[in-house]
C-alpha cells in the first residue's frame, strides 16, 4: 500500500512539473509570429528568385508564352564554354591576388593605429572613409584617376615615373589599375576587423610579453597573431566572397577590357543575360556561379577553422 502511494504521488508530482513546463512551450511558441515577417521576406527576396531562376535554367525560352524543356542541356553548354572557363580562372586569379595584399595589408594598417588618445576616432574616420563610398562612384574616381592625360594617378606615371601607363589599350595596366582600385577600396574593412581584435587582447598578455623581454616581431608573432585568427577568418570569407563577385567597380572603369582582360564572372553573366538576353544559359551560370561561391567558402571555411585547433 505504502509502495502504491509513495508511485502515485511521484506520478502526480511528474504531472504537476510537466505542466509549466508544457505551458512555457505554448508560451515560447508564440515566438514564431517574431519570425515569420523575416520568414515571409527572405521567401519573396531569396527563395522565389532562385527557383524562378531554377525554373529558367532547364527551358528554352523563346517568349513569354512559348518555352521548350531541354533539361542539363544549359549546364553541359556553360561548364564546356571556354570563355566561362577563361573567366572562372582570371575571377580565381584576381580573388587571390586581393586576400594576398590585402590581409596583410589591413593588418600592418590596423598595428600602427593609434589605441588611445584623442587620434583613435580621427584615424577610425579616416581608414573607413573609402567604405562609405558607393561602388560604381568609386569605379568612377579610378576611371578618371588612372587615365594618363587627365588622370593625376596616370599622368604622374606616366610623366614623373616614366612608365608608359594606358589601361585602356593595355590589358596588364588594366589589371593593375582595378587590383589597385580594389585594395584601395577594401583594405580599410581588414584593418578595422583586425583593429577590433587587437584592441579585445587584454593587456596583462602584452605586460607578460615586455616583461620576457619579447621583441615587436615575436609579440606580434606569438601574442597578437594567434588572438587574430577569429577576425581574420571573417576577414577572409568576406573579402573572398566580394572579390569573387566583384562586378561594378571593374565594369565601370574597364568594361570587362580590353578585350576579355577584366571580363571576371560576374561581367561574362552579366553580358549573357543583359546584352544577349539569353534566359536559360544565363540562368545555368548563375546557378553554378552560385554553387562555386558555396564550395568554395566552405573550403575556406574548414580549412581555417581547423587549423585553428
Amino acid at each position: 500500500m505504502s509502495e502504491q502511494t509513495t508511485a502515485t504521488t511521484a506520478a502526480t508530482t511528474e504531472v504537476a512539473d510537466d505542466e509549466p513546463r508544457a505551458a512555457l512551450k505554448r508560451k515560447d511558441n508564440r515566438a514564431w509570429w517574431l519570425v515569420l515577417p523575416v520568414v515571409v521576406s527572405v521567401a519573396f527576396t531569396a527563395v522565389i528568385p532562385l527557383m524562378t531562376v531554377v525554373n529558367f535554367s532547364v527551358q528554352d525560352v523563346f517568349s513569354p508564352s512559348e518555352r521548350v524543356f531541354v533539361g542539363l542541356e544549359w549546364f553541359r553548354s556553360i561548364s564546356r564554354d571556354p570563355e566561362v572557363r577563361s573567366a572562372l580562372v582570371r575571377t580565381l586569379l584576381f580573388s587571390a591576388q586581393v586576400l594576398l595584399l590585402e590581409i596583410p595589408l589591413g593588418v600592418a594598417l590596423a598595428a600602427v593605429m593609434p589605441r588611445r588618445g584623442v587620434w583613435v576616432s580621427a584615424a577610425l574616420v579616416l581608414v573607413a572613409l573609402p567604405l562609405l563610398i558607393p561602388w560604381n562612384v568609386v569605379g568612377t574616381i579610378w576611371q578618371i584617376f588612372a587615365r594618363g592625360d587627365i588622370g593625376l594617378g596616370g599622368w604622374t606615371v606616366n610623366n614623373v615615373l616614366g612608365i608608359n601607363f594606358n589601361y585602356t589599350l593595355d590589358s596588364t595596366d588594366a589589371w593593375i589599375t582595378v587590383l589597385v582600385m580594389d585594395v584601395w577600396h577594401w583594405t580599410p574593412l581588414v584593418a578595422l576587423l583586425a583593429y577590433a581584435g587587437l584592441r579585445s587582447i587584454p593587456e596583462p598578455y602584452f605586460q607578460a610579453a615586455q616583461i620576457d623581454g619579447a621583441s615587436a616581431w615575436a609579440t606580434f608573432r606569438h601574442v597578437q597573431l594567434p588572438r587574430l585568427r577569429g577576425v581574420l577568418t571573417i576577414a577572409i570569407l568576406l573579402r573572398f566572397m566580394d572579390s569573387f563577385m566583384i562586378y561594378t567597380e571593374p565594369f565601370v572603369v574597364t568594361g570587362g577590357g580590353p578585350g576579355n582582360a577584366t571580363s571576371f564572372l560576374s561581367i561574362l553573366l552579366s553580358k549573357i543575360a543583359v546584352g544577349q538576353f539569353d534566359v536559360g544559359p544565363a540562368a545555368a551560370f548563375s546557378l553554378l556561379y552560385f554553387l562555386i561561391v558555396q564550395i568554395l567558402c566552405y573550403v575556406f571555411f574548414t580549412v581555417l577553422t581547423r587549423s585553428g585547433r
